[in-house]
């Protein structure tokens, strides 16, 4: 592997206040440490950060427009108008609608939900489903993760006498759609102090004002959580503050009391017997929820996510399985036929940026295409099939990176695009390609930085085997969930050896099980290095070498610690 290690020592200061810190809650400097890097520093900010409360939501009226959009539903529920759920086809869409919809149905009959099709209208709010609205008589529509440049769209309701509720957490343009009530913390006149919601995340907020307003018990909400948990998981949202809260208690939640639909999605992935991590939420089961929008229909996602007989979920969740399978069979096909593409641009080693287009590539799937490319080339990839006579397609970044301001950048040849940092969509007529390719690239090679296009590893902090005792590793632990501004430590042990039993190991013979000692106590560890046995013939020469690596706890045996090896050195490399 050719990473670059990032190591940043604590200072003595540092170290000086990890140790107090130390004292005060009784774990390891070495995590007192990571504490303070997360901004936790004292007892108190500690406590709410390993035992957070749902009593520590923020009030949701505090959002801009909640109290409208609390008045417009209790007035449509009051007239008996009917209502429609529509959200977008992803993981954070599908369970958003779901939530919202399991939600009002129990205090609410006239109601209805909605998913775009990807095929046959795009993303977002479209005139299709303003037309369905219409057609069903739909008075009140509440659109969740998307809708926020939905600007004609909405209009075009608001003259058929179709209101809309939009909650949303894309990035809004400076011109708001004409809606009754606009949900969305990064309005640039946002008041409520979480700017980083999920989709869902807005949604369950929406619920906790309706609630209030009308007198339900917040346990009346916490069933929901689980979907909250999926969405913030899969759409790669931060882990702390109030999504830290709304996480923690939607595992907890996932784990012991999951909706009929998730414990059937849970089955059919083989989690039904383990507790289920973020890392299963964005490996295993939002892929499942996604795969019906990329493949099929999104709906069919809220149909399983909202089901109530178990049986029926089963079969459901079968064949949103079977499209997954379908979606990972296109995935390595198209990845293939990029790669190639990519590897005959001119001039690759100089450029900053990576864009594509093949008009013949499955729309569903593109998106994962682009996170692969970022994977393996280390630059912000955009890549495009033809939608009719536009070319459509999804941008991903790679680390620090803001490619949502680098697709703005070029937003006068585009037609529609919207997203986050890291995620964005976007589309432009076909003859516009050449010359976004010329201008995103001329963008990104002006502002990224170079440390941005190369492989790096940050490490958190140096460890010696000694270090790693049960009780550090259950306080560890106690920093779950894991994900974005919370991520898995990654530790550094220097001058380790092979024990002499290490072995390479998989169907391919492709990873080493290894088990290491240090030069500075007799503790044996034992750790998998996956993809990476090519390091096997260093490893047995018996020389010392580094490792960077995360504690895991090992499936196959309870309560023993594995360290999962992110790279291998030689000592020399790092010295």
């Amino acid at each position: 592997m050719n990473n670059k290690w990032i190591y940043q020592p604590p200072t003595n200061e540092d170290k000086e206040a990890a140790k107090e810190l130390s004292k005060q809650i009784g774990i390891s400097p070495i995590l007192c440490q990571l504490l303070r890097e997360r901004g936790i520093t004292n007892a108190d900010e500690a406590k709410r950060f390993f035992r957070p409360h749902l009593s520590e939501l923020h009030d949701p009226f505090l959002m801009k427009d909640m109290d409208k959009a609390v008045n417009r539903l209790n007035q449509a529920m009051g007239r008996k108008e009917r209502i429609l759920v529509y959200g977008d086809y992803d993981v954070d869409g599908t369970t958003a609608v779901a939530l919202v919809y399991k939600f009002l149905q129990q205090f609410y009959s006239n109601i209805d939900y909605y998913i775009p099709d990807r095929y046959n209208e795009g993303y977002g709010v479209t005139f299709k489903g303003v037309d369905y609205a219409e057609e069903t008589n739909v008075k009140l529509v509440i659109v969740l993760d998307c809708g926020i440049k939905a600007i004609d769209e909405i209009e075009y309701a608001r003259q058929k006498g179709i209101d809309f509720i939009i909650c949303d957490h894309h990035v809004p343009d400076d011109e708001l759609p004409s809606a009754v009530a606009i949900l969305n913390a990064k309005r640039l006149d946002a008041t409520y102090p979480y700017p980083h919601l999920s989709g869902c995340g807005v949604g369950f907020k929406f619920m906790q004002a309706f609630a209030i307003d009308n007198g339900i018990d917040f346990s009346m909400l916490t069933p929901l959580l689980d979907l909250v948990a999926v969405s913030v998981a899969s759409d790669i949202v931060p882990i702390m503050g109030e999504n830290r809260i709304l996480t923690y208690h939607g595992l907890r939640q996932l784990n012991s009391n999951p909706s009929v639909g998730l414990r059937a999605i849970i089955e059919v992935c083989g989690l039904s017997d383990r507790e289920i991590t973020i890392s299963d939420i964005v490996f295993k089961i939002g892929p499942r929820i996604n795969a019906s929008g990329r493949i099929q229909n999104g709906k069919e996602a809220v149909d399983l996510l909202t089901e109530k007989d178990f049986k029926a979920a089963i079969e459901k969740s079968n064949q949103i399985n079977q499209y997954n399978e379908t979606r990972k069979d296109l995935d390595k096909a198209m990845t293939e036929e990029a790669n190639k593409i990519v590897e005959k641009l001119e001039d690759l080693s100089h450029r900053r940026s990576i864009v594509i287009f093949n008009e013949d590539w499955h729309k569903g799937v593109i998106g994962i295409v682009a996170s692969r490319l970022t994977e393996i080339y280390y630059r912000p990839a955009v890549v495009l099939t033809r939608t009719g006579n536009m070319a459509t397609g999804s941008a991903r970044s790679v680390s620090g990176f803001d490619v949502y301001k680098a697709i703005e950048h070029c937003r006068d040849l585009l037609e529609n695009f919207g997203g986050h940092t890291y995620a964005a969509g976007l589309s432009m007529k076909i003859e516009h390609v050449e010359e976004f390719t010329r201008r995103f690239e001329e963008y990104i090679a002006k502002h990224i930085l170079p440390e941005q296009t190369r492989a790096t590893i940050n490490i958190d902090a140096k460890l010696d085997f000694k270090d790693i005792t049960p009780k550090f590793f259950n306080d560890l632990k106690r920093f779950n969930p894991f994900g974005p501004d919370n991520q898995k430590p990654i530790f550094c042990t220097n001058h380790v050896y092979d024990y002499g039993t290490s072995k390479v190991v998989g169907r391919e013979q492709e990873h080493i099980k290894l088990e290491l000692v240090d030069n500075k106590s007799n503790n044996v560890m034992n750790g998998i290095a996956f993809g990476q046995s090519s390091q096997a013939r260093y490893i047995k020469t018996k020389r010392a070498f580094d490792i960077c690596y995360s504690i895991e706890e090992n499936t196959h045996k309870y309560g023993e610690v594995q360290l999962l090896i992110e790279d291998i050195k030689p000592c020399r490399e790092n010295e």
